[in-house]
């Protein structure tokens, strides 16, 4: 069950997808976005050019812009600059919960009981009561000790994939 629920395959819509390559398609969306706003990339040429990011990173042929370009009311919507954030967030958080689970070694046996009353204590003291005190690049190093890494989020996703499919 827990392998089924946690199966990684490459989706077209960036909200079906997986948190193993969900950040691939904030990457896709930034740098499309990117060479949009600098003029390398006519909004026209957008459609081609989102096809092809698609296939080099995710191995799908796009079959319509309603799975392609279109999918995300962002662009639309006029929120330029705002996909990069999603993956910052999963940075952020892979960092903290990876200093909360050295604070706390066996949180996972909390977890596997249903309780996450010390996981939410400690967000509560080491996150939340902060507010907006400290920009998040400074509340990262003073919640870890260090600046933001991918480094938490890779090895989290090695190990959890590494149980799951046995490489």
């Amino acid at each position: 069950f827990y392998g089924a629920m946690n199966y990684v395959s490459p989706m077209f819509l960036r909200l079906e997808s997986d948190e193993a390559t969900y950040n691939l398609h904030i990457i896709l969306r930034y740098e499309l976005e990117r060479a949009m706003v600098t003029g390398d990339l006519r909004v026209a040429d957008l459609p081609e050019a989102w096809n092809a990011k698609v296939k080099d990173y995710l191995g799908l042929t796009v079959t319509d812009d309603a799975l392609g370009c279109l999918q995300d009311t962002h662009w639309s919507g006029g929120m330029i600059g705002y996909f990069p954030t999603y993956t910052l967030g999963n940075l952020y958080s892979a960092m903290w919960f990876d200093t909360a689970v050295t604070e706390m070694p066996d949180l996972a046996e909390d977890f596997t009981r249903g309780d996450f009353s010390r996981m939410l204590g400690w967000l509560r003291e080491n996150i939340h009561r902060h507010a907006k005190r400290y920009r998040a690049t400074e509340l990262c190093e003073k919640v870890t000790g260090r600046p933001l890494s991918h480094d938490p989020m890779i090895t989290y996703l090695t190990e959890k994939y590494r149980e799951i499919y046995g490489f």
